[in-house]
């Protein structure tokens, strides 16, 4: 099956994962279609009359849910999903999910129960939050304020998550099966910002602070509620957990390879000049 040419919805294509998954799986010759609010024919996940058409033509699909599987209204929507995407006939879905996070166990189920081929991917925290997502203008003003500095994070790359989302979905040996994709080792924000400090050549000082202070923080940035709330149950109830912190070994089982180490993430970005940028505002 993985030599077979196959026609694939990425949904969430321009994200940190997905914008990887369909270029890898475009360069090795698949037929890609983006589903976004923006692509033709259009997804967007607040319509479920998009779906349809999104799925119409395809094979197998990669599942991404924006913001997060765990805000409210994300069951409902999977479930939708699954049933129309069993009823256009795909071979297989691939759904990316969050590690420790119970509301997105939920939504694993319910692709576990829909009758289509299926594997999850749960992910730990991706490195590149702090290069393209919402931890950037931190180290942009070298002030990183960020809760929880007891938490050891085995925090993950996305090229990683792309790597094994591509070879998940074309290799059906998978198929039913649960990967956990994290790091080689877990790290404090702390250590984190230390290795980056030392990586870049630039002073970033870490302070930690409340979760309330945090969110408050958000809200002042101006960031939507439902960022609020994603942000502070996150770090409450998924960092909080020390079952969560575990370092898996499954990128090495699928790849063949290890983990992309955080210093190899500070290094390799380091050399798009993100981080050289000005800074514009932080949370």
């Amino acid at each position: 099956m993985k030599n077979l040419k196959h026609n694939i919805l990425v949904i969430g294509g321009t994200g940190k994962t997905g914008s990887r998954v369909a270029k890898k799986l475009e360069d090795a010759g698949h037929q890609i279609r983006i589903g976004s609010r923006n692509s033709n024919p259009a997804f967007n996940w607040e319509d479920p009359s998009t779906y349809a058409h999104a799925l119409k033509g395809m094979d197998r699909a990669y599942i991404v849910y924006y913001p997060d599987l765990a805000v409210p209204g994300s069951r409902e929507a999977i479930e939708n999903l699954t049933a129309v995407a069993l009823k256009e006939g795909l071979e297989k879905v691939v759904l990316l999910s969050g590690k420790g996070e119970k509301e997105a166990e939920a939504c694993e189920e319910i692709v576990a129960n829909s009758g289509l081929n299926y594997t999850l991917v749960r992910a730990s925290w991706f490195n590149q939050n702090f290069s393209e997502g919402a931890f950037l203008d931190f180290i942009l003003a070298g002030q990183v304020a960020l809760p929880m500095p007891e938490a050891e994070i085995p925090f993950v790359d996305t090229d990683d998550i792309a790597d094994v989302v591509c070879h998940v979905l074309l290799d059906d040996t998978y198929n039913g099966r649960t990967i956990t994709v994290t790091g080689p080792k877990k790290m404090t924000w702390e250590q984190a910002i230390q290795v980056m400090s030392d990586g870049i050549g630039k002073e970033i000082h870490y302070h930690p602070i409340s979760i309330e202070e945090f969110k408050v923080g958000m809200k002042q940035a101006g960031l939507p509620d439902s960022y609020v709330w994603l942000f502070g149950y996150l770090f409450k109830e998924v960092l909080g957990n020390p079952e969560n912190q575990e370092v898996s070994q499954d990128v090495e089982m699928v790849l063949g390879r290890p983990a992309t180490s955080f210093e190899s993430f500070v290094q390799k970005t380091k050399a798009t000049g993100v981080w050289n940028q000005d800074v514009t505002h932080t949370i």
